[in-house]
């Protein structure tokens, strides 16, 4: 039987494993982490957004950008410090303004995809993740803001996506919980949310009735190819105790699945590939809705504030995650007070809710200059990339695996 190491037990690591798994393959997943999901997967936004499908490449996020740039509470945040990696990525980002409307129109049709396949995977396994198929609400506080989201909803919707215009009044419909003043706004009733931490343990649990074998606290320290395969090299990871960090392991296999979220980047460099993945910092707040009025006053309707760059998911009756910001500051991964202040304060605007037990949490977000992931063979035989999708990991990996098992498929029969 075919053997595929699969480096990484995110949401793309383990989507993957499923998905080869369930072509017939002999399937283990490597992790430095003593879980799954404990790095991007674990406390994200939580919205499965076909609606968020446009990419981050155009001018008007570039002057946007250049405008924060003064204000630490901006949605957007770049370390002004040279950075050969960053300044490299940000130049290829710019480059890629071209491919924004083809790029957007894909990144639609495969979260469309995506969507389809994660909420068909759910039931099979039943899997418990706090779903909730209430839409995804856009709002917008100004004519400008609305006027430039009325344009790029047209590009979505060229890409198959349902995302209807909405009134002010038809904003509190949707959601009573809105105590604000909004100018209007777009629904998505297609689009769902849930916990990623949840589903990605759940979905690694399920997998293992179909022989996926997980090696947690283990990092890789180089890949081996030759005639018949390829030998991985790894490591205990500092997180785990129970072994000597120094004492270097091996495992035989056919091929290798990269998914190491930012961690590509240099796992690409080990296998002489570029991948080039920056992290992007992103913050988030789970509120613990503790009381009966909290309960009653948290949204139900996955939100989007276009102003801010936030949004909200509930997760079941007693969470409710915050999140947003955009964060170029390397693989920092420091929980910055003043980053988190916003997302408090922007709750206490617009919502009836005690944000007292407010647990904060911040990662990286692994962005290709381009926006799109990476789903495609390295320059050798045996290697092969699902990574890449920055803020849309949560939305896009439930087809991104099938796309690289398929691949896999075809020059590495079962």
């Amino acid at each position: 039987m075919c053997h595929i190491v699969v480096i990484g037990a995110g949401i793309t690591g383990v989507t993957s494993a499923y998905e080869l798994a369930k072509l017939g393959y002999k399937v283990t997943v490597m992790d430095k982490h003593l879980y799954p999901a404990m790095e991007t997967s674990f406390a994200n936004g939580g919205q499965l957004s076909a609606c968020n499908a446009e990419v981050w490449n155009q001018k008007a996020t570039v002057l946007k950008g250049i405008k924060w740039m003064s204000n630490k509470n901006a949605p957007l945040l770049i370390n002004p410090s040279f950075d050969l990696h960053k300044y490299g990525w940000l130049m290829e980002f710019l480059g890629n303004i071209k491919n924004y409307e083809a790029n957007t129109r894909d990144t639609v049709k495969m979260a469309l995809l995506a969507r389809e396949r994660l909420f068909a995977v759910a039931e099979q396994e039943n899997i418990q993740f706090d779903l909730e198929k209430r839409g995804i609400l856009h709002f917008y506080h100004s004519k400008l803001d609305y006027d430039v989201a009325t344009r790029v909803n047209t590009l979505l919707i060229n890409g198959g996506l349902e995302r209807i215009a909405i009134t002010p009044s038809e904003i509190k419909s949707i959601e009573p919980s809105l105590k604000g003043e909004y100018y209007g706004g777009f629904y998505c009733p297609g689009d769902a949310t849930g916990d990623i931490h949840k589903f990605t343990k759940g979905l690694a649990e399920a997998s293992e009735k179909y022989g996926v074998k997980y090696i947690f606290g283990m990092e890789v320290s180089d890949v081996k190819h030759h005639a018949k395969g390829i030998t991985v090299l790894y490591r205990a990871s500092n997180e785990n105790m129970l072994l000597d960090v120094a004492l270097v392991e091996s495992l035989e296999a056919d091929a290798v699945v990269v998914c190491g979220g930012v961690g590509s980047y240099h796992l690409a460099n080990l296998l002489g590939d570029r991948v080039n993945i920056y992290p992007v910092k992103g913050y988030s707040i789970t509120l613990d809705l503790n009381n009966e009025d909290s309960i009653k006053n948290a949204p139900w309707v996955s939100l989007l504030d276009e102003s801010s760059k936030i949004v909200t998911s509930r997760l079941g009756a007693d969470r409710l995650r915050v999140a947003g910001t955009a964060e170029f500051n390397g693989y920092n991964r420091d929980i910055r007070a003043d980053r988190i202040q916003p997302l408090v304060d922007w709750v206490n605007k617009n919502f009836d809710i005690s944000t007292e037990n407010a647990v904060p949490w911040a990662g990286l977000r692994p962005m290709m200059p381009n926006m799109m992931p990476i789903v495609r063979r390295g320059k050798r035989e045996r290697v092969f990339y699902n990574t890449g999708h920055g803020h849309l990991g949560w939305t896009l990996s439930a087809a991104t695996a099938v796309m690289i098992s398929q691949q896999v498929a075809s020059q590495h029969p079962v």
